[in-house]
């Protein structure tokens, strides 16, 4: 079993990031949905383990990809900040290109607030939120845990810093 930490928007703030890779301890992979702001080598350095990342609306001259496919326990995962979708009006757009490009993910950051879809039509969408500017009701920080078996079902699950 694999688990993957998913964040997005931590904008040079890292001190919450720190806090998740403690709680989940032992994570083998971390993906970031973007707006890094050049701290690409020190979350690298704080993760202990294989790290994806792609470029944010917020990431200048920085060498990171726009976004990414990947595979996850057989699971075909594409993997945006989302700004280019318009996902701050909605992520229709985004969960269109994801079914075009025959994934069965999609996770995105930008609106810093979190999303979990697991019931449009085989695809899962997927935002963490954000861990340094929370949008949602509560403003609580937060992210998402995936866990990976090959064969299996992924499972998801939106976290909170308290």
């Amino acid at each position: 079993m694999k688990k993957i930490l998913v964040v997005s928007d931590t904008h040079r703030k890292l001190t919450n990031l720190q806090r998740a890779l403690e709680t989940e301890k032992g994570a083998d992979l971390l993906i970031h949905l973007g707006d890094i702001e050049g701290d690409e080598e020190e979350i690298r350095r704080l993760a202990g383990c294989p790290v994806e990342m792609v470029k944010g609306n917020n990431d200048f001259f920085c060498a990171l990809p726009r976004e990414e496919e990947i595979w996850l326990a057989g699971h075909k995962a594409f993997l945006t900040h989302g700004h280019d979708y318009g996902v701050s009006v909605g992520d229709e757009i985004l969960r269109d290109e994801a079914r075009a490009r025959g994934c069965d993910i999609v996770m995105y950051g930008h609106t810093h607030r979190p999303v979990l879809d697991e019931n449009d039509g085989g695809l899962t969408v997927l935002n963490p939120g954000s861990l340094s500017y929370p949008r949602q009701m509560d403003r609580r920080p937060s992210y998402a845990v995936i866990l990976a078996e090959t064969g299996k079902n992924l499972s998801f699950e939106l976290k909170e810093l308290g």
